[in-house]
């Protein structure tokens, strides 16, 4: 039986994407310390993207903007433009799809890549990152960086431990090496490792990738199940997990949208504005899609994230559905019983237990299906002319967001 060959799997990963989206729209910039941004004019939010000549200043991604205008007054500050990043992603997919059809999208910025079968005609796999580097930079103004190994674990950790450190921004890590680089490795560096679970592994002695890999599988499956198998297993290397084009694309199991608040909100009156707003859009995304569906679930949390406070639960509802007033008063219900009266700063509402809505019958006598026909007739319009061309009169209060989320994507200004 012939030996199966050995696979290239690339992690492209920009560099700073949205601050060098911005940079290349802006070449004046092109010398000057640059961050992306909440609102410039009102001096607020949250740093999205740092240039690395801003980074050297000391401002980190997610930090508050004034912290970041306290290290470095010159920063430029540019409000974010959502609509035009996911082009310039989708224009470096395109590009990256030139040398195999095997791209899998893991962010807004970073992508697999299986380019096994492609060696043959492009050469070999450092010649191949290297033209794909050179082409992204060409056509998009963005520097990308790239790790190269046989699985997507290992690639990922090569580009993001290594590529990135290194002249020249490629970096080739075969997993039969991970032993003697990855492993001397601290373990909060490791793909998935975040600080909780890092100071978890510290409490079991556990500091380095290569401790990680050499405790018992055992002792990690007893601690954390199926998820202390999958940190041995990337603490090793092992990942048979293939590139996906289509990952994205599979079925989808629920729709939801969160909303982070820009104060904290104290009162139920305000709570509940937002809380219909999100059942709102919810509902819609569910029309659109023409789902309905019998869960819906809703979370909240406080600002404080080392103390956190909040809950997420979910509640079956009689019958699927699509229709604002149902999900809304379920996801009210849900709230007021679990809510323990404290501030809030993030909010979200879900819809889980999607069927197609042809599957259910309805009668035109019936209340709910009049409410539907007057939703899509909403719809309609809003789609034509706009999220704020008809709106409730409660997303006219001071803690309504509807007309400031109508300018943003995934919560981001277009």
């Amino acid at each position: 039986m012939p030996r199966k060959a050995t696979r290239v799997i690339m992690l492209a990963d920009c560099q700073s994407f949205y601050a060098s989206v911005e940079k290349s729209a802006h070449p004046e910039y092109r010398d000057r310390p640059l961050v992306v941004a909440g609102d410039p004019a009102r001096r607020s939010g949250i740093i999205l993207a740092a240039c690395p000549l801003a980074k050297s200043y000391g401002i980190t991604t997610a930090e508050r903007l004034g912290e970041a205008l306290a290290k470095c007054p010159d920063v430029v500050v540019i409000r974010p433009r959502m609509a035009e990043y996911i082009r310039v992603s989708l224009h470096i997919t395109s590009i990256l799809q030139t040398y195999t059809d095997l791209v899998e999208p893991y962010s807004i910025d970073e992508q697999f890549l299986d380019v096994t079968g492609s060696l043959d005609l492009f050469g070999s796999p450092e010649v191949i990152a290297k033209s794909i580097q050179s082409r992204v930079l060409e056509e998009t103004g963005i520097y990308i960086r790239i790790g190269i190994s046989d699985t997507k674990v290992v690639s990922k950790m090569a580009c993001d431990l290594y590529a990135k450190k290194v002249p020249g921004g490629i970096y080739t890590l075969p997993r039969k090496d991970v032993q003697t680089t990855l492993w001397q490795m601290p373990v909060r560096d490791m793909f998935m490792v975040g600080s909780r679970m890092a100071n978890h592994l510290y409490k079991m002695g556990i500091h380095t990738i290569g401790e990680l890999a050499q405790t018992p599988l055992s002792r990690l499956r007893d601690r954390w199940g199926v998820n202390g198998e999958v940190l041995w297993r990337i603490a090793r290397g092992i990942d048979d997990s293939p590139v996906k084009p289509g990952t994205y694309a599979h079925q989808q199991k629920g729709i939801g949208h969160q909303m982070t608040l820009p104060r904290d909100y104290e009162s139920w009156e305000d709570i509940k504005v937002v809380l219909l707003e999100l059942a709102e859009l919810v509902s819609r995304r569910a029309r659109d899609k023409s789902l309905m569906g019998d869960v819906v679930s809703v979370g909240c949390r406080g600002q404080d994230y080392d103390r956190p406070t909040g809950f997420s639960r979910q509640m079956k509802v009689n019958e699927p559905t699509n229709i604002t007033d149902e999900v809304y008063d379920a996801a009210a219900a849900l709230f007021l019983r679990h809510w323990d009266g404290l501030p809030i700063r993030r909010i979200s509402v879900s819809l889980t237990g999607l069927v197609a809505d042809s599957d259910i019958q309805l009668s035109w006598f019936d209340d709910r299906e009049r409410k539907r026909e007057l939703e899509r007739a909403t719809d309609d319009i809003k789609r034509k002319f706009g999220d704020t061309a008809i709106m409730r009169a409660s997303s006219l209060c001071s803690s309504a967001q509807a007309q400031d989320r109508s300018h943003k994507i995934g919560g981001h200004y277009k």
